[in-house]
C-alpha cells in the first residue's frame, strides 16, 4: 500500500508517482519500491541530470523506499576516476545519499556473461563477424527491414566456443561481436540483432585488463537492474524505443524484471546539455575545465554560487513531463535570485570604479555607520561600513551629460548615497587627451547622514559607494549565457560556431568595502544593486575573486508580465 507518510488525499503529482501509486496498490512488487541512479563515468554531471537525480532519489525517498548509485562503468575508453568522484561529489551536494548501495556496472560482468552464455545456450544469441560498418548497412532503416548476418545461422556450439575464444583475448578489437537474435524485420531498429558484446583490449578503471569484451548498455542495463532488483527503472524519454529490448532480454533470460518508466529529459535555451559537446568545450579550450562557471554541470553552477536548494526548486518547478520541451533558463535565474534574496548578506561592491570626492567633508575624518547584514533576517547581526571624503561609485552611476530618465549622478545633480549622506556633483575633472571622466567632486550636506533629510526634500537617485582609503581591490567575473543562440544544441557539431565570445568579462580592478576582507571560496553576497556574487577557489590571501552567479534584474518576471499581456489581447 501507499507509505502513510503521504497524504492519501493528495493527488499524485505527476504519472511516475501515479504508476508507482498503482504498482503499490496491486503489489506488483511486493509493496517495495526501489530505484537507482545510473551515469556513465565518461563527463560531469550537468543540471539535466539533476533532474533525474531529484526523480530517483525523490520517488524513492516519498514512498519509503531505496534508491541505488550504479556506475555504468561499460565503456574503458571514455571513463575516468576523476568522473566517478565528480558524480559523487555532485549527488551528495544536491542532498542525496545511497548508503551503502554504490554498485558499478562492472561488479556484475561475470554474472553478465553468464546471462549471454544462457542466451546462446537458447539460440537468442551469436557470435558475427561483420565490421561495424557492415553492421550499420545490413541493418535497414526507419522504412526499409534489415536483412540478417550471413553469421547469424552459427550453430549453438560454434557460437560457444566463438564467444569464450573473444573473452580469452584470442581476437582484436572490431573483429567480432556478439549479437542478440531477434527479428531483423522489426519496426523497431533496437530489436534488430542488437549489440550485445563488442571486443575492447582497454585498461578498465576497476577491472585492470581482466576483461577484453565489454557490455554494451543495453544490455548492461536491464539485467542490473535485475540483479540489484529494482522495482522502477526510471528513464529519460529517448529510451522509450528501448524499453521493447529492455523488457525482451529479461523474459528470455526469466529472471527478476524491473518496470522501465520513461521521462522527458532537461532541455535549457542557450545551453548544451550533451557531455560530449561538453567535453569538446573542455577540451577545445572554449571553457576553463568542467567547472568553468559557465558551464551548465554542477560543479559549475556551485562554483558560481548556486545553492543545491534552488536547484531542487528548479526541478521541483518543472515537474515530470512525457514530451520533450525547453525551458528558458531565465526560469533557472529565477530560482536562484529568490533563493539568494532569502539568505545571503549585503555587501557593497563598485565593479567599475569612478572616483568621487566630497570637497566640504572634513579631510582625514572616518565616519563608521552600523549597517544590517540583511535587511529582512536580523539574526545575521550588522556590521560597521566606514565612510570618508573620498569614495568610490560605479561608473554607470555618473553621466556629464545624462540622457532623460537618468536619475544618478550628474553635474548640478544631487543623489544619496546609500546609508550615508546626499551628495551634489559640483565638478569633473577629465583626461585632457581622451575626455574620459577621471575624478568626480562634490559637496554633502551634513544633516543628511543615515540617507534622509530633516526638511524632507526628496532625491530620485540612490547610489551605492565604498571609502577609498578602506576598500579591498578584488577581481570580479561577470557571467553572460555561454552561447548566443538559443538553440546551439540543433546545430550539429557545428555548434561551437555559436560560442558567445562575450560569455565572460574580468574586470581587475573592482572594490568592495572592508568587512569583505575575511569571506572564503563558496561565500555569497548580494553586492547592492548589482547582483549575487561567490567567492571563487581561486582566490588567494592577497586578493578575493568573484564569480557573478546573477543579477538583480529579474528576466523571468518580464518574461510572465508579457505572456500575461499577449493572453489579454
Amino acid at each position: 500500500m501507499v507509505d502513510e507518510t503521504r497524504n492519501e488525499a493528495e493527488e499524485s503529482s505527476d504519472f511516475i508517482r501515479r504508476a508507482v501509486e498503482e504498482d503499490l496498490r496491486t503489489s506488483r512488487f511486493d509493496g517495495r519500491v526501489h530505484t537507482r541512479f545510473p551515469p556513465e563515468p565518461n563527463g560531469y554531471l550537468h543540471i539535466g541530470h539533476a533532474k533525474a537525480i531529484c526523480i530517483d532519489f525523490g520517488i524513492a525517498r516519498d514512498y519509503g523506499g531505496l534508491c541505488n548509485l550504479r556506475f555504468d562503468d561499460t565503456n574503458p575508453v571514455k571513463e575516468d576516476v576523476e568522473y566517478v568522484d565528480s558524480i559523487i561529489e555532485d549527488i551528495h551536494w544536491l542532498g542525496f545519499d545511497w548508503g551503502d548501495r554504490l554498485y558499478y556496472a562492472s561488479d556484475y560482468f561475470e554474472q553478465l556473461y553468464d546471462y549471454a552464455i544462457d542466451l546462446i545456450e537458447k539460440g537468442k544469441a551469436y557470435v558475427c563477424d561483420l565490421s561495424a560498418e557492415e553492421v550499420r548497412e545490413y541493418r535497414g532503416t526507419l522504412t526499409e527491414p534489415g536483412k540478417n548476418s550471413p553469421y547469424r545461422d552459427r550453430s549453438v556450439e560454434e557460437n560457444l566456443d566463438l564467444f569464450r575464444r573473444m573473452r580469452a583475448g584470442e581476437f582484436e578489437d572490431g573483429a567480432r561481436t556478439l549479437r542478440a537474435k531477434i527479428d531483423m524485420a522489426s519496426p523497431n531498429i533496437n530489436l534488430r540483432d542488437p549489440v550485445m558484446y563488442r571486443i575492447l583490449h582497454q585498461t578498465h578503471h576497476r577491472t585492470g585488463d581482466a576483461w577484453c569484451i565489454y557490455p554494451m548498455y543495453d544490455w548492461a542495463h536491464g539485467q542490473s537492474d535485475s540483479i540489484e532488483r529494482i522495482t522502477h527503472s526510471l528513464c529519460s524519454l529517448e529510451y522509450e524505443a528501448h524499453r521493447p529490448l529492455y523488457n525482451w532480454f529479461l523474459d528470455q533470460l526469466e529472471i527478476y524484471h524491473p518496470r522501465q518508466i520513461e521521462f522527458a529529459r532537461l532541455n535549457l535555451n542557450y545551453t548544451v546539455m550533451s557531455k560530449r559537446k561538453l567535453l569538446r568545450l573542455v577540451e577545445e579550450g572554449y571553457v576553463d575545465g568542467w567547472d568553468d562557471p559557465r558551464m551548465p554541470t554542477l560543479s559549475g553552477l556551485r562554483r558560481r554560487g548556486y545553492t543545491p536548494e534552488a536547484i531542487l526548486t528548479f526541478c521541483d518547478e518543472i515537474g515530470v513531463a512525457k514530451a520533450d520541451s525547453v525551458i528558458d533558463i531565465a526560469f533557472l535565474e529565477h530560482c536562484i535570485r529568490d533563493d539568494l534574496n532569502q539568505r545571503v548578506p549585503r555587501a557593497m561592491g563598485v565593479l567599475n570604479p569612478l572616483k568621487v570626492v566630497i570637497d566640504n567633508y572634513p579631510e582625514g575624518q572616518v565616519e563608521m555607520m552600523a549597517v544590517d547584514n540583511h535587511p529582512f533576517d536580523p539574526s545575521q547581526g550588522t556590521r560597521e561600513v566606514p565612510f570618508s571624503r573620498e569614495i568610490y561609485i560605479d561608473r554607470d552611476d555618473f553621466r556629464e551629460d545624462p540622457p532623460r530618465k537618468f536619475y544618478r549622478l550628474a553635474p548640478g545633480r544631487e543623489v544619496r548615497l546609500i546609508r550615508a549622506y546626499y551628495v551634489t556633483c559640483v565638478d569633473v575633472v577629465k583626461d585632457e587627451e581622451t575626455g574620459e571622466v577621471l575624478e568626480v567632486h562634490c559637496t554633502y550636506d551634513p544633516e543628511t547622514w543615515g540617507g534622509s533629510s530633516p526638511d524632507g526634500r526628496k532625491v530620485k537617485g540612490t547610489i551605492h559607494w565604498v571609502s577609498v582609503p578602506h576598500a579591498l581591490d578584488v577581481e570580479v567575473r561577470l557571467y553572460d549565457h555561454l552561447f548566443t543562440r538559443e538553440d546551439p544544441e540543433d546545430q550539429g557539431d557545428d555548434f561551437t560556431a555559436f560560442v558567445n565570445p562575450d560569455s565572460l568579462t574580468i574586470l581587475p580592478s573592482a572594490k568592495v568595502e572592508p568587512a569583505l576582507a575575511e569571506a572564503q571560496p563558496g561565500d555569497r553576497y548580494q553586492f547592492m544593486r548589482k547582483g549575487y556574487f561567490c567567492v571563487d577557489p581561486d582566490s588567494t590571501d592577497e586578493r578575493l575573486v568573484f564569480n557573478e552567479t546573477v543579477s538583480l534584474r529579474d528576466t523571468w518576471s518580464k518574461i510572465l508580465k508579457k505572456q500575461k499581456q499577449q493572453k489579454k489581447k
